[in-house]
């Protein structure tokens, strides 16, 4: 477990605009922490993601809180820009202590009432999922496990609402669009102030990392075509300050989404080449991720990541799939210039 005590003071809370609050929660991943923003809000605030739930997560809360002089009570919404348990896992616990509504997007409601509400059922059938796919049914027991250890740090969960992308949202003097950013999850929101040129990404676009993007059998058939598409709807706007999820903030917005396209190009060659005549999805991921040394949380990720890209190379003819296998349909790669049309959409 990271501690908090980590984290020093200049990380934990810091202003990144006017009116706009940086915290830095830690979490219980190598991925070490995550960025929740605090925005005034008239005479109160509004919170953007919230952390994981676990005594380290909470001693933060509350010491940013402290730090910042906000009380609980002037904690009027909290936004959610998706349902995974290090942007949701804290809602219901500053709900409780703030009475503040919690909004999500519909299909990010739809993740929390299948991962979350019927977590065991979820995980059973991803185990499944994953075995059908070739991995070993001890490795998938220890992904189970791992699974059900995370959803206890959901607890408790609030009661929330609906924002539907195309909104706009008011947060004191700014106005934001509600945009669709899907990819990283079913329906990912990011928020975007055209006036200040300012966007609230959270995991749609990071600096020193690339965000997950995984198949999942309750989720979005084709989750990297839905990412390559967000990206060339983000890269239409005009952005000089995006605040992302994890990591650095990001002021070369346009550049960081051409290293996000050229990063999975070169990661669907590789998976084409790995398909070769006939492989298993947990065979491609051992080609292409060091999975004897990924705990069972990131081997859950790498198994997704590597199914999500071996569908988009099936929905445009690179390859095929036959039962639980994956094999290269032609000589050429159809991955040079590809350009992707959904096949079919939700």
């Amino acid at each position: 477990m990271v501690s908090y005590l980590l984290l020093d003071r200049e990380e934990r809370e810091v202003q990144v605009a006017e009116g706009i609050f940086q915290v830095q929660l830690p979490l219980p991943f190598p991925l070490r922490t995550v960025n929740c923003y605090v925005l005034r809000d008239g005479d109160g605030w509004t919170i953007i993601d919230t952390g994981i739930n676990y005594p380290a997560g909470r001693a933060a809360w509350r010491a940013a809180l402290a730090e910042l002089e906000i009380a609980p009570k002037t904690i009027q919404r909290i936004v959610l820009t998706h349902a995974h348990p290090d942007h949701y896992g804290m809602a219901g616990w500053l709900a409780e202590r703030s009475g503040a509504t919690v909004q999500l997007a519909p299909l990010e409601q739809e993740f929390v009432r299948v991962a979350w509400h019927a977590g065991a059922a979820n995980e059973q059938v991803i185990v499944e999922f994953f075995q059908a796919h070739g991995m070993p049914a001890e490795l998938a027991e220890q992904v189970r496990h791992s699974m059900a250890e995370t959803r206890t740090m959901t607890l408790p969960w609030p009661a929330t609402s609906v924002i539907e992308p195309g909104e706009l949202m008011q947060i004191g003097e700014r106005s934001f669009q509600v945009l669709a950013t899907p990819g990283h999850s079913d329906q990912h929101l990011a928020f975007y102030c055209a006036e200040e040129r300012l966007l609230l990404c959270g995991d749609a676009v990071l600096i020193k990392i690339t965000p997950n993007i995984s198949l999942w059998p309750h989720g979005r058939p084709d989750p990297l075509a839905d990412f390559l598409q967000s990206l060339d709807r983000l890269a239409e706007l005009h952005v000089e300050l995006a605040l992302p999820g994890h990591g650095p903030l990001i002021r070369t917005f346009g550049e960081r989404l051409a290293e996000l396209r050229a990063h999975h190009h070169e990661r669907l060659v590789i998976m084409e080449q790995a398909a070769g005549s006939g492989a298993t999805a947990f065979s491609i991921c051992t080609a292409v991720f060091p999975t004897s040394t990924l705990s069972p949380h990131q081997l859950r990720f790498a198994m997704a990541e590597t199914l999500a890209h071996l569908e988009y190379l099936v929905g445009v003819g690179s390859l095929e799939r036959a039962g639980g296998m994956y094999r290269r349909l032609l000589k050429e790669s159809l991955t040079d210039g590809m350009h992707y049309t959904r096949r079919e959409t939700l």
